[in-house]
This record gives C-alpha cells, structure tokens and sequence, in this order.
C-alpha cells in the first residue's frame, strides 16, 4: 500500500480525489514560491472526476505556503461544502466561489483554474492596451486571450455569465483593474499557463517603466510564435514543467500530501 492510498483511505476519499488534493496543494505552493499570492486572497481549483460537479478549493485563511491536501474544501456547484468535518460557507472565500464555479459550471475542458492579484498582472490589467506582444512569453496567448471588465469584488453570482461569455474558449483571461485567470485540462497545464502569463506581464511593466521606445514584433510573427506554442501544448511536456516544479517545494517543509 502507497502513501497516497493510505491517506486517502484515511481521509475518506478514493484515491483519484487524494491525488488531485496533493497536487492542487502542491500548486498552491508553487503560487506562494513564486511569490504569486495575495496574503490569504486569491484562489485556485480543481474539479474532481464525476457526475456531481464538485470541486476542491483553498480553506479560506490558510497560508498558501502551508497548504495541505487536507486543508482543501470540496464544494458543489451551489456552493455548499461537500464535506464531513464540521466546515461551513465561512471556510470558503466567497468571490473565490463565484469566480471558480462559473469556469467549471461553463467549460468541462478545464480541470484547474487559477486566479492571482500580483502587482504585474494588476498593473497590466489596468492599461489600456491590455497585454503587449512584447515578449516571446506573450506571444504565447497572442489572439489566445480574453479580457474581463471589472464589476467590483465578485460577490455577485450573476456575475458568473458575463465572466465565461468573455472568457469564450480561451484558457486565459485578464480581469480587467483586477488580475490574471488561467485554466489547464490538469493542474499542470494549468501552472505553466500562469507562469508565462505572470512573467508576460512582469516583463511588459519593466519594459514599460524602462521610458524608451519598445519594440513590437511583427502581427505574423506573434501569430507564428502562438502557433509554435500551441504545437508544444501537450500532456507530456505540462508533466516534464511539472515534475521540475516539485522540485522547488520538497525542501523539507511539512509535507503538502498531509
């Protein structure tokens, strides 16, 4: 018997659904080592394989650097908790809710979703132009990117048909004054999608904040470059990026498969 079945049988949970809580709390990690967090704010998810639609999500206080498979909070779709350890609507950020279940409601194809505030992806999604082809990283979503106009702090289920109308059948959006969404078909497409978006977007600032005239590439070298990227978008190579990133969090810290 592995570790990941023993704990699962533990927790109560079959095995596919332990998996997906370790590698979702191993993702939160990564957000906090690359420093991508918001103190206790923001908020990532993933669906878990069945007919019921539920999907884990953060407890709402715990510190993204410490998070555990067990800290994660599985809820429906209604935004009830799915849970058996006493956990009420309060363990859930709401507009966390809002935003995570109107992406697995509308679009079955992603399996994680990520939301971050960095000062990057704000200041990008508060200019104009939105997201410049400025760099090889952004080239990546070029005409691949959809953009959302900020409501307030979503709170407002009726929020959530304006949000997957914008965010169309792209896997990234910018959320306009607000932040940065991505979704992945697994946890680690979903990674490598906001770690070139966050990096577009912190190049992009400290370009801009350089003052000299930049240099775009030409329309049909972005368009060529999205296509070389969306060429590579395979499972085997979100694995390899993955497999590495773990590496940067088995560092002796408590362990996130707990």
């Amino acid at each position: 018997m592995n570790i990941a079945t023993s704990s699962a049988s533990l927790a109560g949970v079959s095995e596919a659904e332990w998996q997906i809580r370790c590698d979702l709390a191993a993702l939160y990690r990564l957000v906090a080592h690359h420093r991508w967090t918001d103190f206790i704010y923001t908020h990532l998810s993933a669906r878990i394989p069945g007919p019921d639609h539920h999907f884990l999500i953060n407890r709402y206080g715990v510190h993204f650097h410490e998070m555990r498979a067990s800290d994660l909070v599985k809820v429906d779709l209604h935004g009830n908790i799915v849970d058996e350890r006493g956990l009420s609507s309060r363990d859930v950020n709401a507009a966390g809710f809002t935003i995570h279940s109107a992406i697995h409601m509308a679009r079955e194809d992603l399996m994680c979703v990520i939301h971050t505030h960095t000062s990057a992806g704000i200041a990008v999604s508060a200019q104009k132009d939105g997201l410049l082809p400025l760099s090889q990283h952004a080239c990546k979503f070029y005409g691949r990117l959809a953009y959302h106009g900020y409501e307030g702090i979503a709170l407002d289920l009726d929020e959530r048909e304006r949000l997957v109308a914008d965010l169309g059948q792209h896997k990234a959006m910018i959320l306009r004054n607000h932040g940065l969404l991505v979704g992945g078909t697994s946890i680690a497409e979903a990674f490598l999608n906001i770690y070139m978006l966050e990096r577009a977007c912190a190049a992009q600032v400290d370009a801009l904040a350089g003052g000299r005239e930049i240099i775009l590439p030409p329309p049909e070298v972005c368009a060529h470059t999205a296509a070389q990227f969306a060429a590579n978008e395979v499972e085997s190579h979100y694995e390899m990026a993955w497999t590495a990133a773990l590496r940067l969090i088995e560092d002796g810290k408590t362990d996130h498969r707990s």
